[in-house]
């Protein structure tokens, strides 16, 4: 089992903590992780896009002249989608583009994730998330600490933690996610990710 060292929130070595082969040091399978995140992608599409179909629109359904004598090409409806704020033939229609992916798939993907974080130095345990306040500026000041810069995914366990939902929130480019929120997604779309202690061995357990 890989031992991996916890920090503090001033960026000092505090113990090494033991984690699961299986999660965090798993050969990595990109066909997974595109998968996972493919899946994630259509769940969260809306499926809003809609036009309207001749009998939508509105205009009259009365024949606009003879069938014959006229010398025009004869029409029956203004409505038909030959015409200029007709309907339209074929066009998208409101719809779930959600689909599903076995549990194997996606907790093998979340395994891939997280070790291709740890492998590529991009994941930091830290012991706890232990804040004096919940202002912005102290969260801002430990991740610079933390060497945590861009994007970054902090990961703590369900217990309540009221400085970190507060100080976290207002940061362009910091999420915080629950253990049991964890997205391959998530993991990918972020840079760095900061894990409690906590989290990291509840992560172990559950997805060995």
């Amino acid at each position: 089992m890989p031992n991996v060292d916890i920090y503090d929130l001033k960026n000092q070595k505090v113990g090494e903590v033991e984690l699961s082969d299986a999660v965090f040091k798993a050969d990595v399978n990109e066909h997974l992780l595109y998968e996972s995140v493919r899946h994630y992608l259509a769940s969260a599409r809306s499926g809003t896009a809609k036009t309207k179909n001749r009998w939508e629109v509105a205009g009259s359904g009365k024949k606009l002249w003879r069938q014959k004598g006229t010398g025009r090409a004869r029409s029956g409806s203004i409505r038909s989608p030959l015409w200029r704020h007709g309907g339209t033939i074929h066009g998208p229609q409101p719809r779930d583009y959600s689909y599903h992916l076995n549990k194997k798939m996606l907790t093998g993907a979340l395994r891939s994730a997280l070790s291709a974080k740890l492998r590529d130095g991009e994941l930091k345990v830290v012991s706890a998330f232990s804040f004096a306040d919940h202002k912005t500026k102290s969260m801002a000041s430990a991740l610079e600490t933390l060497e945590a810069r861009r994007s970054v995914l902090l990961v703590n366990t369900i217990e309540p933690n009221r400085n970190l939902e507060l100080g976290s929130r207002n940061l362009p480019g910091v999420k915080l996610v629950a253990t049991k929120d964890v997205t391959t997604y998530d993991l990918l779309a972020h840079k760095f990710v900061v894990i409690s202690e906590a989290a990291a061995k509840k992560l172990s357990e559950a997805l060995s």
